[in-house]
């Protein structure tokens, strides 16, 4: 060790991979076992020292710790409810070593409906004033849209209540379950159901019933865009600036939309000001080039289809329907990175089963 790192410490090296992160981890987990153990000073002495390291590795991790029984400390990882951070919360436990004493879980697990129990402010959620009820779309017949009463719920404290219910449902469900498995969900108070209240310990076999049904539907449902049709659409913004829009008119047609439910939304910004908001030619034959990267990853037989793109603004928007939505996250994060340097790109993935939000691009 030389005299600076001597007078000043050593400092520690960035936490670039999964396994330099559990490395760091194992290299401390005995003191965070005792931290957990005792359940004194949680946030300074464990918090305080996780939080910039999974930083280091990628921001959108979050976590809870307690003990899972009398000798195992337990550490769960989430994205809190964050879509594209799925991923990287599965694979950072599947890459985590074995370490005596302790249980790593990605995903707040799913629990026994006797064992979930929530306050907040003066609100609990429980089964005893919770249930449910679906609605039935016949235009939508795969939508999973789920009602949700609270039997003290007031207008009021609708905020508390929504989020409570939402915490509720992560904790009975399991996080990925109630991330996944519900299209629509609306809180109200008992007094506004419009259909016979269901209990709320049976909505997780519901949903199981309503999963399995279309896995059946759709399980290797795939498409090939080779000879579909594309329409360019033209619009003028409230700015007066241009918008042209590119879309696959076929696939807007198609009957098994439901089986992509997955959006990818892969917005790139550039300097059109000098161009009415449209890229110039130098810019355009980059992200043609850019989309073209994606697509060679992102294949429609293998369950990724290209809607379209729209540019307007000095900001292309490209758009992906897709068969899941790991591998989407995970090429789009390394994309980021990849062009850090030459391309202000951002992305986001959502469910809309039906493609609703694609209906704007249809020709009036």
């Amino acid at each position: 060790m030389g005299l600076f790192d001597k007078i000043f410490g050593k400092k520690e090296d960035k936490i670039q991979s999964y396994d330099d992160f559990w490395n760091w981890f194992s290299a401390n987990e005995q003191t965070f076992y005792k931290v957990v153990k005792t359940g004194k000073n949680i946030e300074v002495d464990f918090f305080n020292k996780l939080s910039p390291k999974l930083e280091e590795l990628k921001d959108g991790y979050f976590y809870l710790t307690g003990m899972y029984d009398d000798n195992t400390a337990e550490l769960v990882f989430t994205p809190d409810g964050v879509l594209k951070n799925i991923v990287f919360v599965e694979e950072l436990v599947s890459s985590a070593p074995k370490i005596p004493n302790w249980r790593f879980t990605a995903l707040k697990p799913a629990l026994e409906i006797e064992n979930v129990g929530i306050k907040m402010a003066d609100y609990t959620f429980e089964s005893d004033n919770l249930s449910f009820y679906a609605i039935e779309h016949n235009n939508y017949p795969d939508e999973v849209d789920i009602v949700v009463a609270h039997n003290d719920y007031k207008e009021d404290d609708k905020s508390t209540i929504i989020n409570g219910t939402y915490i509720f449902l992560d904790n009975y469900l399991g996080e990925l379950n109630s991330v996944t498995t519900i299209d629509n969900l609306t809180i109200i108070s008992k007094d506004q159901a419009e259909k016979e209240l269901i209990p709320i310990e049976k909505l997780k076999d519901y949903l199981i019933w309503r999963e399995k049904e279309f896995l059946e539907k759709y399980d290797g449902v795939r498409y090939n865009t080779e000879n579909d049709s594309y329409s360019s659409l033209e619009a003028t913004l409230n700015n007066g600036l241009p918008l042209v829009a590119i879309i696959n008119s076929t696939l807007l047609d198609w009957d098994s939309k439901a089986s992509h439910p997955w959006i990818l939304k892969v917005e790139i910004k550039f300097d059109g000001s000098k161009n009415n908001g449209m890229p110039d030619n130098d810019t355009y034959e980059q992200l043609n080039n850019f989309e073209e990267e994606i697509m060679t990853e992102l294949k429609d037989f293998e369950g990724y289809l290209n809607i379209g793109r729209q540019t307007a603004d000095s900001e292309r928007i490209v758009y992906f329907a897709c068969k899941d939505f790991r591998k989407p996250s995970k090429l789009l994060y390394n994309l980021t990175k990849k062009h850090s340097d030459k391309l202000d790109l951002s992305y986001d993935l959502y469910k809309d089963k039906y493609w609703q939000s694609f209906e704007r691009f249809r020709p009036n």
